[in-house]
């Protein structure tokens, strides 16, 4: 039953990432030009540059490394081989660490050259992420051994946790491209459209990663009966998760 309400979770959070982040990242453009105004920034050129610096170590970081994780670890809900269950494993946890790893440089780079005031949404919702960020790979590690009653509650956390993330992660890149402009008066619409186009595609594939098998299996005969939808319930969902990691 955990795994049915997760899955149906899934859906229901790739659609709320494609739907509504560029109307959420634009919402709060009002609240940034209002506290640039307050607390201007004068930008030259090294500045500007740091500032840059400091969006692609994000971008790499929660806009593409930690997603990229998430879409590898997820393959290992269809994997039965040991050998490819361990390369997926570890294969997830070098992208999480590395994005970790972005991460904190970023925060460091921001501390050392930014004012950090915290009284914009970009600033604060960073703050909140770079906490979320330490926190997720330490409940990784302590995962408990399979079998253990505690574990489904343990991978539900680490899920969520690590999906909310993303989300708020990608959420923010677009509250501080649009911060960008209004502080540099450059053009981001480029940049814009390419990112939403990479969060387009990585949210597809995250759907699509739900459906892959239960679309094969249409129209498939298991010796004397057809594939129903009856197929597709939670028990047999269950069941398609069994291959998960260690």
């Amino acid at each position: 039953m955990l795994a049915f309400v997760r899955k149906e979770m899934s859906v229901m959070l790739a659609s709320f990432m494609v739907l509504l982040l560029p109307s959420l990242a634009a919402s709060s453009v009002h609240n940034n030009h209002t506290n640039i105004q307050q607390n201007p920034l004068k930008l030259n050129s090294q500045l500007s540059f740091q500032i840059i610096f400091h969006a692609f170590l994000l971008w790499a970081s929660l806009g593409f490394l930690m997603p990229v994780g998430t879409l590898v670890i997820r393959m290992s809900n269809t994997v039965k081989c040991g050998k490819k269950l361990k390369a997926l494993y570890y294969c997830h946890v070098i992208l999480q660490i590395t994005a970790v790893f972005l991460a904190l440089a970023a925060v460091i780079l921001s501390i050392i050259h930014f004012e950090n005031f915290f009284n914009n949404t970009h600033q604060r919702i960073g703050l909140a992420l770079y906490v979320l960020i330490v926190i997720q790979p330490l409940v990784g590690f302590f995962r408990p051994q399979r079998g253990v009653k505690f574990r489904r509650l343990w991978y539900f956390v680490h899920w969520i946790l690590g999906n909310g993330v993303c989300i708020v992660g990608i959420i923010n890149i677009y509250i501080g491209l649009h911060a960008f402009h209004a502080r540099a008066s450059k053009n981001v619409r480029l940049w814009t459209i390419l990112f939403t186009v990479e969060v387009c595609i990585i949210a597809f594939i995250y759907l699509l990663q739900d459906r892959w098998n239960y679309m094969q299996k249409q129209g498939v005969i298991l010796g004397n009966e057809q594939i129903t939808p009856t197929d597709h319930s939670p028990q047999n969902i269950q069941k398609d998760h069994e291959a998960e990691i260690p």
